[in-house]
């Protein structure tokens, strides 16, 4: 998996630019319960072996939250964040041109874009989320729909990426190795999501 995601990363990463070389600023507070720039679910889906295993991932620091994750053995993990803080929600991304991350991971992943109309299964949109080594870094991630294709092992999407940035109901972590994984900031471009 590491050779094949390493030369996919390399292919889809955008140089940095004027329009996505650092996030926007954060044009509102933190929500009232904990949160990453306004998103309040980050949850362990049970699916794979993690700890924690199931639940919220948001832990406390001493300027706000950070989501931890760490993924155990040679099996698919599952991480999910809801872009609208409640399952039965959706966004329409399909104005964003894509979103910060802020994290450090030491092993390679993938991130799903999983519409409300095709939540279930392994067959998603997907772009690649390179280790950082375990350092702490914020990259640009696209919505170009170039930058977006099927994780090999997990099979093609029957629905069109036009659909799943439309009907977004959450971006999805999923990795195939062990990995600590640690989540600092996630800004969109034009979306902001609601506290609930």
């Amino acid at each position: 998996m590491r050779s094949s995601l390493a030369a996919f990363a390399a292919c889809l990463l955008m140089a940095p630019t004027a329009a996505n070389a650092r996030p926007p600023s954060p044009s509102t507070h933190e929500c009232a319960t904990p949160s990453i720039d306004r998103l309040q679910q980050w949850l362990a889906s049970g699916e794979g072996t993690t700890i924690p295993a199931t639940g919220s991932l948001l832990v406390p620091t001493r300027t706000g939250y950070k989501a931890e994750v760490t993924f155990l053995n040679a099996e698919w993990h599952v991480v999910v964040v809801w872009l609208a803080n409640q399952f039965e929600a959706q966004v329409d991304l399909s104005s964003s041109r894509g979103f910060w991350l802020t994290y450090s991971a030491t092993d390679d992943l993938y991130v799903q874009l999983r519409p409300a109309s095709h939540w279930s299964g392994g067959a998603q949109w997907a772009t690649a989320i390179p280790s950082t080594h375990g350092r702490t870094v914020t990259r640009f991630f696209s919505f170009r729909p170039e930058a977006w294709t099927a994780v090999p092992e997990l099979g093609a999407p029957a629905h069109s990426f036009a659909d799943a940035i439309s009907e977004a109901r959450g971006l999805v972590f999923v990795g195939k190795t062990p990995n600590e994984l640690t989540f600092r900031g996630m800004r969109f471009h034009r979306y902001t999501p609601p506290c609930l």
